[in-house]
This record gives C-alpha cells, structure tokens and sequence, in this order.
C-alpha cells in the first residue's frame, strides 16, 4: 500500500496478541500514548474500527481477523532476516521468548530452565503463556508462542516435537487417611471422594481410561490448576490423580499433614512430556539456541536420545 507505515504492522500484531494497549506498550518498549495514536493511523488507514474495548480487552473486528495473517507472515518474515543477519550472542542478548507451561510445568521445569538461562543470557526474557491444551497448535502456527510443553502430542503442518521425558500417573492422598493404606483396590478407588483438575491442563489420559471402563468417581472438587493441591488434599479423604513427579515434590513440602503416593488400581499408559515448536522457528539461530537450552534443562540424563518428529 503506497504511502503505508510499515511500522504500524509490528504495532497492529502486538495489539492483536495482547488485546491491550497497556501490554501492547510494554512490549514494543513505548508509551500507551504511542499505541493509541498508531492505532488511530490504523483506523483512518483502514476506515475500520479494528479493535473494539469490552470487558475481555481490545477484541478484533472481523476485518482485523483478516489482516492478520498477513500482517504476522510479514512480520515473522522480518523478524527472521534480521535474526538470521545478525550473530545471536546469548550473553549479550535482550531477546524475548514466549513459552506455553502448565502450572505443573510452571513449578517441575521453570525452575531448572531459569536456573540454565540465567547463567547463559541473564539478559534475555521469558515470557510464560498459560497452557490451554486446545489453544496450543494455533498459537504455535500464529508465533503467538516460540514453544510449548506438554504432555499430548499436538496435531498441525509444520508442528514439530522432542521428547524430554517420560511420566506416569498415580494418586495423592492425606497420609493419614482412615482407609486407604499402601494400596488400594478400584473400588475403594471410587467409593472415595475426589478432586478432578479440568482438561485444559492437558491432563486427561486417566479420566479417559476410566470412562472407557464404564465408571464414575465421586466428585468433590473440579479446579483448573494442580498447584493448589497440597492446600486441598491434607486433612481430608479426597484423593486426586496426577503426575508421579510432582506428586512426589508435593510430598516433599513441609505440610502440617503429609501426603502419600498410592499407585492407581487400573492400568494407564505412560506418558512422555515432550517439546513442540514450529518449523520455521528452526531458521532462527536465537529460538534454535532457546530450544536448545530447554532439552538440556529438562529432559532426563537416562532417557535415550531424543527424537524431533515433524508432522
């Protein structure tokens, strides 16, 4: 478009990321003021209203649903020229990541991923996107996020993936609970009241094999992250299944009344925590060396070699 400022197309993408023009501010590294008035350019550009402000934030019209993609595209374009012009220098870099996690990712692999991060490029940013397991492959094909962990394999052109580890679930109760021991049989499994966390987790491998059985738990509780647990379960007879690894850090948190692991009383398959990404990320040396630096933080010594997929 002749007479177009092209750097309004880097303002518009941010603003129809963040749905904010506060956020949109911080991430361009200008004031809102700036926002404001690149969107109004937008706006006579466009003679459209683009973003509207409700309650959820600045919601996209349908033709801002439709520039889109093609203001992304030609963006990421940019973005990967000038990245693969210049030498990335982790040390020195100010480069900003975006990484999808779970809560339970949030607490088992944050952690060790900073810890690695912060001794190779203190100065880089890390940007942790709630995972919402549905959302994922969009997010991945729209560069919404560079990765994403989780433990379902994502479907998706281009979606590629690495195994970082390999899991399993178990159940987590009250030590001191008046009727289950050691071990436990299925139906003193049902006949006790649980705690459900919602799918969007990405954590729905059990509830599957159980209605594949045919059976209902007695629900007490549904809640949307794991984190709360070790405040839900002790002193109570709920139970709650869950990955083996964090069952056993929960364990390990000095509660007034301690937790135990009790393997489940029907079978469900292993799981693998697993890496994905897109792949024209791979053209970028800085999201390389990101990807990177997650499958040496994270994946287990003793797994074998890790395998990247590509669909």
């Amino acid at each position: 478009m002749a007479g177009f400022d092209l750097n309004l197309i880097t303002t518009f993408v941010t603003l129809y990321e963040t749905q904010s023009v506060t956020l949109a501010a911080d991430r361009l590294c200008v004031t809102q003021p700036s926002v404001s008035y690149a969107l109004a350019k937008l706006r006579e550009q466009f003679d459209d209203a683009l973003f509207v402000r409700n309650q959820q934030g600045m919601q996209p019209t349908r033709l801002a649903m439709q520039l889109y993609g093609g203001f992304k595209n030609a963006t990421r374009s940019i973005d990967a020229a000038v990245s693969d012009a210049r030498q990335f220098a982790p040390a020195t870099s100010r480069r900003h990541f975006r990484l999808a996690l779970s809560d339970l990712g949030e607490m088992a692999f944050l952690p060790r991923l900073l810890e690695q991060l912060n001794e190779l490029a203190p100065n880089i940013e890390l940007d942790i996107v709630p995972l919402e397991i549905d959302q994922v492959t969009t997010w991945l094909n729209d560069g919404h996020i560079d990765a994403a962990i989780c433990s379902r394999p994502l479907p998706g052109a281009g979606i590629v993936h690495c195994k970082l580890m390999s899991e399993h679930y178990c159940c987590l109760v009250d030590e001191a609970h008046p009727r289950i021991d050691a071990q436990m049989s299925l139906q003193q499994f049902l006949a006790e009241p649980h705690v459900i966390v919602t799918r969007t987790s990405g954590h729905g491998m059990a509830e599957d094999v159980l209605q594949r059985m045919g059976v209902e738990r007695r629900v007490r509780l549904r809640i949307p992250h794991f984190s709360v647990l070790p405040k839900i379960i002790p002193g109570t007879e709920m139970l709650t299944i869950l990955p083996s690894r964090i069952a056993q850090s929960f364990c390990e948190l000095p509660l007034t009344q301690p937790l135990k692991i009790v393997e489940l009383p029907f079978d469900v398959p292993h799981f693998e925590v697993t890496l994905h990404w897109h792949s024209r990320s791979e053209k970028s040396r800085a999201l390389s060396w990101f990807f990177e630096q997650i499958e040496l933080s994270l994946s287990d010594t003793e797994e074998t070699e890790n395998t990247r997929i590509k669909h």
